[in-house]
């Protein structure tokens, strides 16, 4: 008894299950999601002109957010030290943006750190998504 082909298919989905996986950890929230998270956390909705205002302000430093995001920051930036090229950081621009909360987490407090020289408030991070889910 030959059982390759089963073997073959039993193979084929597990590679395929293991890609669903994949995606799925990979995504696991929304920017929506984030942007409810944040407001709850402030205790008040994101304000998305307050966001436009806070990402484009210097805040008494050398550097906004705009100054490596771009602005709109719809297409792709550029780090203002390093040159690294930076994906669009306004969702409806990248798939990817906003969709995975430990990297959320980490690029807020690096760069709300690079920006404020402190952690953005909850208020802040919603402001900031509220107006970067509002680029379209």
């Amino acid at each position: 008894m030959n059982n390759r082909p089963t073997a073959s298919l039993l193979c084929m989905g597990l590679l395929a299950a293991l890609l669903v996986s994949t995606a799925a950890q990979a995504a696991e929230t929304t920017p929506a999601a984030q942007l409810q998270h944040w407001s709850t956390q402030a205790g008040a909705p994101g304000n998305a002109a307050k966001g436009q205002t806070f990402f484009n302000a210097k805040h008494g430093g050398e550097w906004s957010c705009a100054s490596c995001h771009g602005t709109p920051p719809t297409t792709q930036g550029k780090h203002a030290n390093t040159g690294k090229v930076i994906a669009p950081l306004a969702p409806a621009f990248n798939a990817k943006a906003f969709t995975d909360s430990a990297k959320v987490d980490k690029w807020f407090k690096r760069n709300c750190n690079d920006v404020l020289s402190r952690e953005c408030s909850a208020g802040e991070k919603a402001d900031v998504l509220a107006y970067l889910n509002s680029l379209k």
